[in-house]
């Protein structure tokens, strides 16, 4: 079968993660344990993920010119990731991402220093020949909202279909909906997309705004697809968690992955959530990423 082509327009992240007891209180100080850095960012996450799902990926965005990005950069590269268009910036610094990971409840807080993920409309342009060249598009919002807009109107006039992925959480202009096949919120962001905090409704009036078809993220429920055939729920196979953190970077990975290879999109949503599931019972964003065989090997284990 051929490989499929996913471009991701995103953020490249060093994250540095601190594992506490429990996450804290506003104004409360919490003894932690050992500081862990990883490499992250939600775009190199779903890059990471979708070329190890089998997909062939290049990967829009920027770092600094500093050992952060350099590793970054050579972390892509090492996954087989075409990082032609991920730019380096002499002014400014490479993305940061400070996280906390409750060791109970393995819940996080994340505050993510964007810096030189500030691509531009101008960048995107740049990548459009790659761009236009891709089975699918993905993108979030730790990128600038306008660069987010010109990657999913070239996605649009190429005839490809574009997923995004709205985290962080903006409010979103009119036409960029309407540019928008598949969005993915986790239902935090559904509800502060739409005021609504049933996932249902709120899914549909984000399709009402021009969404194709709406993927909303439950977290240990799981996620519910809202399109034109209705309400379709995809339960959480039974796991013991590790580390949660890109676990939704790795079903949107996913996702955008079985989209490309024409899967009907409960099936494509239903593997999505099976390796989403595999990941969170290891550790690191990237590094948790789980290969495809073994996320076939555990759709078997759990279709028994």
């Amino acid at each position: 079968m051929k490989s499929p082509r996913i471009a991701v327009v995103g953020s490249s992240n060093t994250d540095l993660v601190i594992t506490c007891a429990r996450l804290p209180q506003p104004g409360e100080t919490l003894l932690g344990g050992d500081l862990h850095r990883y490499a992250g960012g939600k775009g190199a996450n779903q890059a990471v993920a979708a070329a190890r799902a089998g997909a062939k990926v290049s990967f829009i965005g920027g770092h600094g010119a500093d050992d952060f990005g350099r590793a970054a950069k050579a972390g892509l590269r090492a996954e087989g990731i075409d990082v032609r268009h991920f730019r380096s910036s002499e002014k400014l610094p490479s993305g940061v991402a400070l996280i906390l990971l409750g060791k109970k409840d393995r819940q996080n807080q994340i505050v993510v220093a964007d810096s030189a993920n500030a691509i531009t409309p101008a960048d995107i342009d740049l990548a459009a020949p790659d761009l236009q060249k891709a089975d699918v598009i993905v993108a979030q919002l730790e990128t600038p909202i306008p660069s987010v807009r010109r990657a999913a109107e070239i996605a649009r006039e190429a005839g490809i279909p574009f997923v995004l992925n709205p985290a962080p959480a903006f409010p979103l202009l009119a036409a960029l909906y309407r540019l928008v096949d598949t969005l993915t919120p986790n239902e935090h962001e559904a509800a502060l997309l739409t005021g609504l905090t049933d996932p249902e409704q709120a899914a549909l009036a984000l399709r009402k705004k021009g969404c194709r078809r709406v993927v909303i993220t439950l977290g240990t429920r799981g996620a519910l697809l809202c399109d034109e055939d209705g309400f379709f729920h995809v339960p959480v196979p039974k796991v013991k968690p590790r580390d949660t953190v890109g676990a939704g970077d790795c079903l949107n990975a996913w996702l955008a992955v079985g989209i490309a290879e024409s899967l009907p999109i409960r099936e494509a949503l239903r593997r999505a959530v099976h390796a989403a599931s595999l990941k969170v019972t290891r550790l690191g964003a990237q590094p948790g990423m789980p290969p495809r065989a073994d996320v076939e090997a555990f759709l078997r284990r759990k279709s028994r």
